[in-house]
């Protein structure tokens, strides 16, 4: 089926919130005739490959028993590591619990969320990532530096990867190259990264 629109819209927010720990939300809406067999585990899935594919492998997700991992190459280093899924209400939840990429005295809070919604205008699929605390902020008090740091390589990453991933995957269902416009949204109160 190949629905066309004049633009696809994807919405945007990154921000450090009062505690600096991360905010970051990405959604698009899909006309709800594509959207019919789109749920949060199926995004949870296609992410997991898209992740693999699009840094050639250099990150693996794994999921297992114990939960799901990105870990770097072949190795059992883990960059990001969650608790098993879970689900309910149109989402997917996996809550952080280690990794190179986290502080390791807040490895027990921030979670990503996988989310699919019926709206009026169609179906709402978001990715959200709260209440992360990424290693290289340091403290809930980071320097101007590390707010820099952070702001040119993981978060410029994630916005990238989230972004793409929700282009791809409505282009994958749409059948169409409609032109993708990134807009800027105002879901939380914090600092923009």
């Amino acid at each position: 089926m190949n629905i066309r629109r004049d633009n696809q819209e994807i919405a945007c927010q990154q921000v450090l919130v009062e505690d600096s720990s991360v905010f970051s939300v990405q959604w698009s809406l899909f006309p709800a005739q594509i959207a019919a067999g789109l749920t949060a585990r199926h995004l949870l899935e296609r992410y997991l490959a898209y992740i693999r594919r699009a840094t050639l492998s250099a990150i693996r997700p794994s999921e297992s028993a114990t939960g799901v991992e990105f870990r770097l190459l072949g190795s059992r280093l883990s960059l990001i590591s969650f608790l098993p899924p879970e689900e309910g209400d149109g989402a997917v939840t996996l809550r952080i619990c280690g990794g190179l990429l986290v502080q390791s005295h807040q490895c027990d809070r921030g979670e990503l969320r996988f989310t699919v919604e019926p709206t009026p205008e169609g179906v709402k699929a978001s990715l959200q990532l709260s209440d992360y605390c990424p290693l290289i902020l340091g403290s809930s008090a980071p320097s101007p530096v590390r707010r820099w740091l952070y702001r040119l390589t993981q978060a410029a990453i994630h916005r990238l990867v989230t972004i793409r991933f929700l282009m791809l995957l409505y282009r994958d269902v749409a059948g169409s190259s409609a032109p993708i416009r990134v807009v800027n949204v105002n879901v939380r109160n914090g600092r923009p990264v």
